[in-house]
């Protein structure tokens, strides 16, 4: 999510079904962009069918994929506004869209060269930006186990970074074989979300980097607040099977 800072923008993706931000009088699924003074810059509203999930800025476009649907779309950086492309079959131009080889959409992300994509398995996707053709795909595994469940992504100083869903952990994943390098573990921020009047708080999902400040947001489904976060190695030693336990889930696809 490098477009929160390249153009002066936060990038926001669709909220749960059946939810609304308060103040507001749009429904989801849609996404804005908000100013340092925050208001509204720009606002895109996705036709109601679709619930839009990953969504990654790569040059000017911007790519998103939807939940349950093979169908992705491309929307210009600057105001949002879905890409034309003229379809030279029928010589009209058409809003452009794209199929994906994926199970489902869940996270994207970006190295600047190609896409990275989850769809909820243990498999990272590499997706050519300009076929939208998956032309890579590894399964990500911890210690021999497979990792199920990958969601949001994000590329951080080389490696891909995954929420794993339904826990308080992301997994730091080489784009080359799949192989988990190391954990984030965050589950002492949920204890500070009650302080702030969260209600019906949901899973950890949302990570965002600052390349030029170097910095780390992450964030969840109904979180009232955006955390910057610093990395900090932990030294004790865990048992075995403490991270298996603490960040391994069966899968969500059978």
């Amino acid at each position: 999510m490098d477009v929160l800072y390249s153009n002066g923008t936060w990038e926001l993706v669709a909220l749960p079904l059946g939810k609304s931000p308060i103040g507001c009088r749009w429904q989801p699924p849609c996404f804005v962009a908000q100013g340092e003074s925050g208001l509204v810059e720009a606002l895109q509203k996705m036709d109601n069918s679709y619930f839009g999930e990953g969504l990654t800025l790569l040059g000017e476009r911007l790519f998103q994929v939807t939940w349950k649907k093979k169908t992705g779309f491309i929307y210009d950086r600057n105001d949002f506004s879905k890409m034309l492309c003229l379809h030279f079959v029928s010589s009209r131009l058409q809003f452009e869209t794209f199929t994906h080889n994926m199970r489902d959409g869940w996270g994207l992300a970006t190295n600047g060269e190609v896409l990275f994509g989850s769809d909820g398995t243990s498999t990272l996707y590499q997706i050519d930006p300009q076929t939208m053709k998956v032309i890579g795909e590894h399964i990500v595994k911890y210690k021999g186990h497979e990792v199920h469940n990958l969601n949001e992504l994000e590329f951080i100083d080389g490696e891909v970074w995954a929420n794993v869903w339904q826990t308080e952990c992301i997994a730091r994943i080489s784009h080359e074989d799949g192989t988990v390098r190391g954990w984030i573990l965050l589950n002492n921020l949920r204890e500070r979300l009650p302080k702030a009047g969260a209600r019906e708080i949901d899973v950890l999902n949302g990570i965002a980097w600052d390349s030029e400040k170097k910095r780390i947001f992450v964030t969840g489904k109904l979180w009232p607040k955006l955390f910057e976060i610093k990395l900090h190695r932990m030294n004790r030693q865990f048992q075995d099977g403490f991270i298996e336990k603490l960040c391994l889930r069966m899968p969500f696809f059978t």
